[in-house]
């Protein structure tokens, strides 16, 4: 009895140390976090300043997804529309023209999309005349899959890489995203995950060099 009364009285002394302890770690790493996130949101909000002519606004851009996986691009359109949207939209609220995943599938071969993805500049050169598009903003995602010995587990790496050209070729920005490690098969929605957490930073890094460099020769 004496020994439960003792061990109530030490964990009652030692309890308020622990909590200020673990409140002040917490409290560190809250500060960490909103000061990263606040200058992300700096960086943002900078590019966003970019001045954009109405001329160029008004140029159409066909944004295409593709996945590589073990060295082949799969890019059925339709197995993407929300890595589609959440670039997409951002694209649009800042005023810029695309074009939807509806009007691309009636406009653009599922062959013609293909060969762009391998590179066929004749292949993008059509794609981008069928749709009347000046501009192609170009999304792969990429997988590296292996095991991490350390922790026993299934590990995946994940990157976006966003390609902006003129339907001509030419380039205009190149921008990514990555997750460092991810355990697990669903490649895809990661790749969401990784789109829908670094869209912002993303589409401004695009939207400032299409309105420095679009229409530049």
């Amino acid at each position: 009895m004496l020994r439960a009364v003792l061990t109530l009285v030490l964990l009652s002394l030692s309890a308020p140390g622990l909590v200020h302890a673990q409140g002040f770690k917490f409290s560190d790493e809250d500060k960490a976090e909103q000061a990263q996130e606040a200058e992300k949101q700096a960086r943002v909000s900078a590019l966003l300043q970019t001045p954009c002519r109405n001329k160029i606004k008004n140029q159409k851009i066909m944004v295409l997804i593709g996945e590589s996986r073990n060295g082949v691009v799969h890019a059925s359109q339709s197995a993407y529309s929300s890595h589609f949207d959440a670039i997409n939209s951002r694209l649009q609220a800042l005023g810029l023209k695309t074009a939807t995943q509806a009007q691309i599938r009636q406009q653009v071969a599922q062959a013609e999309i293909d060969a762009y993805f391998k590179n066929d500049p004749d292949a993008a050169i059509s794609a981008a005349k069928r749709l009347a598009a000046q501009y192609i903003l170009r999304g792969v995602i990429r997988t590296h899959a292996g095991r991490n010995l350390a922790i026993n587990l299934n590990q995946v790496n994940i990157s976006m890489n966003f390609t902006l050209t003129g339907a001509n070729g030419r380039m205009i920005s190149q921008t990514s995203a990555e997750n460092a490690s991810y355990a697990g098969q669903d490649t895809s929605g990661m790749a969401l995950t990784l789109i829908n957490e670094r869209a912002d930073e993303v589409v401004a890094t695009l939207y400032s060099d299409y309105c420095r460099r679009a229409g530049v020769h």
